[in-house]
């Protein structure tokens, strides 16, 4: 995954809204908070534009897609970067405060399943997942693996790769309370690098060092989110208080996953862009 430029900011920005559309207070500042998933698109789009227009400073911060929600309701960000679209309860929230939320779909995901490179288990299916977080499943001997005790490690409630796991292969059954929670894809990641007996769930950019295992039979490629083959895939969103006036840095900003570069700097952090 290419490595970006880490930008934490507090600066708050307010955002007008005039006739449903989203006007920053200052046009040359852009504030995006939300999703650690969406976060290395956000902070590579922030490189690439604020090195084409240099009068423009974008600060991206990552605490989880529930705070991007949080950001948009609130008026405390211009973009709420998420990796779940907005619920109901939160569109509900923002109108009463007089924010109409945009939906901007901005990539696509899957939801790899990692294993410890030494686990010889290469493939489950969203059932024997469901067994391994809700504790029926507690060894990977039962899954013709190493007499190991399996350890769960899960996002937090806040992320939105939490939220599309639970539906996706929870059914909103509830994952046992051994299970490990952590931050970030890339906390994942290290747990499951460091720990023989652990599975967990990232993002397709966040595989390196880990063993993805199929699920269902189908690998986590690029190929199979497009196709919807792979069974646990979504869009990730970057939302907005109104619409985007044209011709502003925000609504450049934003379609920028739609030009041949933005599609480029996604490819390269290991998302799919949109067709």
């Amino acid at each position: 995954m290419k490595k970006t430029r880490k930008i934490t900011a507090t600066l708050t920005m307010a955002i007008m809204i005039a006739g449903g559309t989203a006007v920053a207070k200052d046009a040359h500042k852009i504030v995006i908070d939300g999703s650690t998933t969406v976060g290395p698109i956000a902070k590579a789009f922030a490189e690439y534009y604020m090195a084409k227009h240099p009068e423009v400073n974008i600060t991206v911060s990552e605490s989880g897609s529930g705070n991007g929600a949080k950001g948009i309701i609130n008026e405390a960000c211009d973009i709420g970067a998420m990796s779940r679209p907005m619920k109901s309860s939160e569109i509900e929230a923002a109108k009463g405060a007089g924010v109409l939320p945009v939906e901007h779909i901005v990539a696509m995901d899957g939801i790899a399943v990692v294993v410890h490179n030494s686990n010889p288990v290469a493939d489950l299916s969203v059932a024997q997942i469901k067994d391994i977080y809700t504790g029926k499943i507690a060894n990977w001997k039962e899954l013709g693996g190493p007499d190991l005790p399996i350890v769960a490690i899960s996002r937090d409630t806040n992320s939105g790769t939490y939220e599309t796991f639970e539906s996706l292969v929870m059914k909103r059954e509830k994952i046992a309370g051994k299970t490990e929670y952590v931050g970030s894809n890339g906390a994942i990641r290290q747990r499951v690098l460091s720990t023989p007996g652990a599975i967990g769930y990232v993002g397709l950019a966040f595989r390196e060092g880990v063993k993805p295992v199929k699920v269902n039979g189908m690998e986590a490629t690029p190929e199979t989110v497009v196709a919807k083959t792979y069974p646990i895939a979504r869009p990730l969103y970057m939302y907005t208080a109104g619409r985007p006036r044209p011709e502003t840095p925000l609504s450049e900003f934003i379609d920028l996953a739609n030009t041949p570069d933005g599609k480029k700097i996604i490819e390269d952090t290991g998302f799919v862009p949109l067709k």
